[in-house]
């Protein structure tokens, strides 16, 4: 059975309270051998580091605080993550980024809150994880200006076009493929092809963008081979193929 690792999940999340337990074991039983947690902000703190030390080895947490978190109090969130860096050993930074889906109220904040959070990924050496949500442009513009040849990480949940994927791939970022793959008009068919395996990571963002056929219903690790399969059958090789380079990717970025 091919080897997975689910570079971006919630298993932390509320979502899952009732039987995390149940659905680890069943990412298990596919192949899903670790499950990499980004943090959002305060309130999921306890949760993400509580997963970690049930799960030892199986789940493991990033730091940083995500774009939709950043309000008018956002100093006191990155005071909290910046601590927390000092305090003990992480993967990466994120989830960060910016994200205008919503609006863009504090589109300011989010760009300081980004470039802080470059800034960190370089001192402690650590991949960054980009949210970038109707926001590639902006978002590219700012890891750009960073990159001084030391700054490494994912766009995660890449969406983009095949000339955004090019330059993205351009500051040495992997792109990361979700379950928005499995989507008659999710766009990837035209992206997937362009780009070697060699560059893509593989993810659920459970519990949100469950892939075909479970869309609209609630994400999980156990799903990430389905999207394995649809890079594939994109690419038209073999889904082993997959699973060995995106795994190997993985754990090169994230020093697993």
């Amino acid at each position: 059975m091919p080897e997975y690792i689910d570079s971006h999940a919630h298993i932390y999340a509320a979502e899952f309270k009732p039987d995390r337990g149940a659905v680890i074991r069943k990412a298990q039983e596919v192949g899903v051998s670790q499950i990499l947690m980004p943090n959002v902000d305060h309130t999921s703190l306890d949760s993400l580091l509580q997963t970690e030390a049930d799960y030892p080895g199986i789940c493991r947490p990033m730091m940083g605080l995500h774009p939709c978190s950043v309000k008018k109090d956002f100093q006191k969130e990155l005071y909290l993550v910046e601590e927390w860096l000092t305090k003990r050993p992480f993967i990466a930074i994120g989830e960060t980024g910016l994200d205008l889906y919503w609006d863009r109220t504090f589109l300011p904040q989010q760009k300081e809150a980004l470039i802080i959070q470059l800034e960190w990924a370089k001192q402690y050496k650590l991949p960054i994880v980009l949210h970038t949500r109707d926001s590639f442009e902006e978002t590219y513009e700012l890891v750009a200006a960073a990159q001084d040849g030391t700054l490494t990480g994912v766009f995660h949940c890449f969406s983009g076009t095949p000339e955004q994927a090019q330059r993205a791939l351009n500051l040495k970022f992997y792109l990361g493929i979700g379950g928005v793959s499995t989507f008659k008009n999710g766009g990837l068919d035209r992206l997937v092809p362009e780009v070697s395996l060699d560059h893509l990571l593989l993810e659920t963002d459970c519990p949100y963008l469950a892939p075909v056929p479970h869309r609209s219903k609630r994400n999980e690790p156990a799903y990430l081979p389905l999207i394995a399969q649809r890079v594939a059958d994109i690419k038209q090789i073999d889904l082993a193929q997959v699973a060995e380079a995106t795994t190997r990717n993985t754990r090169n970025l994230f020093n697993l």
